[in-house]
């Protein structure tokens, strides 16, 4: 059996502005710090065959404590980075229906093959984020993956395992430092557990754009 557990990254402050950071390298704020060694602590106690990261610095600062408690090395994976949000990058959701309308209406819309100005297609970063999964599912295969990586990645990979289409909102949550578990499958993907936070106790957590 193929395990592939994906944790979003711990807080950031733009995260708690509610600014969107795509490809920008934000690094996690003192909550998202807590939050990552509450990962690191719940990993103590569970089997971790191959760990993986974005090679942003919010994710690797997430994915650390998981390495520490289970004694491995991280393997950094830009394949695994949030979706490049273009000239919405750095603007709060405000501010991008405000000064880029055309670009939010893309990105609030959920328009697949819509150019993103400066940034990927939605129909783009979902043919690079199933490929690479996939791709994980079968060199690791038998293997219980974790990689630590972003809220737009996880969305891709609840809709690989549900099937709701790619246009359609988002009805399920992502939290940040939240863990959710796929099993490989001949066809594809199916969930297991979906934005388990039980390890964070009180701590509050951001839920994705």
């Amino acid at each position: 059996m193929t395990e592939l557990i994906l944790i979003r990254h711990g807080e950031t402050d733009w995260n708690a502005e509610r600014r969107i950071q795509g490809h920008t390298d934000v690094p996690l704020n003192e909550a998202g710090l807590s939050q990552a060694d509450a990962i690191g602590q719940r990993f103590l106690d569970e089997r971790v065959d191959v760990l993986l990261s974005s090679d942003l610095g919010r994710a690797m600062q997430t994915a650390n404590p998981i390495a520490k408690a289970c004694g491995l090395s991280v393997v950094r994976d830009a394949r695994l980075r949030e979706r490049h949000l273009g000239v919405l990058q750095g603007k709060t959701i405000e501010e991008a229906r405000e000064l880029t309308p055309e670009a939010y209406e893309v990105f609030h819309s959920r328009m697949t093959d819509a150019a993103l100005d400066g940034g990927e297609s939605l129909a783009e970063f979902a043919e690079r984020v199933t490929a690479t999964l996939m791709e994980l599912a079968r060199i690791h295969r038998d293997k219980r993956i974790v990689a630590v990586t972003h809220g737009g990645v996880v969305d891709i990979a609840y809709r690989l395992a549900n099937n709701p289409p790619l246009d359609a909102a988002r009805l399920f949550p992502i939290h940040n430092a939240s863990v959710n578990t796929l099993r490989a499958t001949a066809s594809g993907f199916e969930l297991v557990s979906w934005s388990d936070i039980s390890h964070l106790a009180d701590q509050s957590t951001m839920d994705e754009l």
